[in-house]
């Protein structure tokens, strides 16, 4: 680049460590390119807007961003591959929630470099709030658990598309479980089409490809909770096994970012709604302006409390006759979350537990997990005794009750 051109493109755009700093940076991020706008203190632009393409994306962040900048952007498609090409080369990194800057910046016309100005502003006014930014290990928990719900779904929807079949064609259903591999022969023999049965042949070749992918994400889930010490904290908890427990942490993420359990309710969407004006004071359903994960896997896991803990029993009785039995289950959920919040929190057993109910927790929980997961030769014992121990509970608990007609002895707890 000769001189004279780089006194032009300096004149077209200068780069931001010419600026006066502190620079503003709002980028708005697409499939093939980022458009830039860069603005000072005063919110005037000083830069841009500038088009970038992604293949020239490292020789622009060379040449033309410092680490005196101020980066801010909205959460999309591919933001923590930018989040991550940008971390450590600048002074700040926001990433915002589209919905926050849609709340201030309603416009009739918006492109590309209107969308980057207004970003770049409004982060200098210091007015949006930025999304936690999660760090590698949480997002890949959050691919995995995102990826075995997407095939837990493509297997419940072939499972519907089977049954429609037998529907339409009054056919009954076999002994047994209809999807099991010694009743595939059963569906090639039923009195169909040819077209009919090239669709049955096609959903039952889709459901055995999506019930193989949940059992091998299933497995890699089990292996990092078993690696997660977090886990047989939220395990106690009844609604709450290996796959639930690694949904709830991988929305949460750090717990510590949550100072109260209100807030994590909120996160959730499981907060109601109010109302407060005037002599006018009402609550309405829940928000659901939270992570939709979390809050489904909460209310899943407050169906199962309720059909089997006794004091999650006795609040769906009282909470049924006043809100029916889908809001009791809600507000269960609710009680839930934030007793996975004092738990992960204070690291201790819920108020609830009972040492036996406890064991007989832990003890099924071992098992999912598998030898090869657990201490080299640690039996399924000593770790229920290592659990209760953690939780300073059951010290004088000797056996866990298993089946109807034997018992588990367990280890002495150590002394101290």
């Amino acid at each position: 680049m000769t001189y004279l051109s780089y006194q032009v493109q300096v004149f077209f755009h200068p780069p931001i460590f010419l600026l006066k700093s502190p620079g503003y940076l709002g980028l708005d991020i697409h499939k093939h390119y980022l458009v830039a706008v860069g603005v000072n203190q005063e919110k005037e632009e000083v830069y841009g807007p500038r088009r970038v393409a992604y293949n020239q994306l490292e020789q622009w962040l060379e040449r033309e961003v410092t680490d005196r900048d101020a980066v801010v952007l909205e959460m999309t498609t591919n933001t923590w591959q930018m989040v991550d090409l940008l971390d450590g080369r600048v002074h700040s990194l926001t990433v915002v929630h589209p919905p926050h800057v849609a709340l201030i910046t309603r416009a009739q016309v918006m492109t590309d470099k209107i969308a980057a100005r207004s970003l770049a502003r409004l982060h200098a006014a210091g007015l949006l709030p930025s999304v936690w930014i999660p760090p590698q290990p949480v997002r890949e928990l959050r691919a995995l658990v995102a990826q075995r719900t997407k095939v837990t779904r493509l297997s419940t929807q072939a499972k519907n598309r089977l049954h429609a079949v037998l529907h339409r064609h009054h056919l009954a259903l076999p002994e047994g479980d209809p999807f099991a591999q010694g009743n595939q022969s059963w569906w090639g023999d039923l009195p169909l089409s040819l077209a009919q049965q090239s669709l049955v042949q096609s959903d039952l070749a889709t459901l055995r490809f999506a019930q193989q992918q949940v059992e091998q994400l299933t497995a890699e889930l089990t292996r990092l909770a078993a690696e997660d010490e977090r886990v047989p904290l939220l395990v106690q908890l009844s609604g709450i096994a290996i796959v639930a427990a690694m949904t709830i942490l991988a929305a949460i993420g750090d717990i510590s970012r949550f100072p109260t359990a209100k807030q994590l309710v909120g996160y959730a969407g499981l907060d109601s709604r109010v109302h407060d004006s005037g002599q006018t004071k009402r609550r309405g359903r829940i928000t659901k302006a939270g992570r939709r994960d979390l809050r489904a896997i909460m209310v899943e896991a407050a169906q199962t409390a309720a059909n089997s803990h006794p004091h999650w029993q006795a609040e769906l009785n009282r909470l049924r006759p006043r809100l029916g039995r889908n809001k009791a289950i809600v507000a269960i959920a609710r009680k839930l979350l934030v007793a996975v919040w004092h738990i992960l929190t204070q690291e201790k057993p819920d108020r609830f537990s009972q040492p036996e109910r406890l064991a007989r927790r832990y003890l099924p929980h071992t098992y999912r997990l598998g030898q090869a997961n657990r201490p080299p030769g640690q039996s399924p014992a000593a770790y229920v005794r290592q659990q209760l121990n953690r939780l300073h509970i059951g010290a004088d608990l000797t056996e866990v009750p298993w089946g109807s007609r034997r018992a588990v002895p367990l280890p002495p707890s150590a002394p101290g």
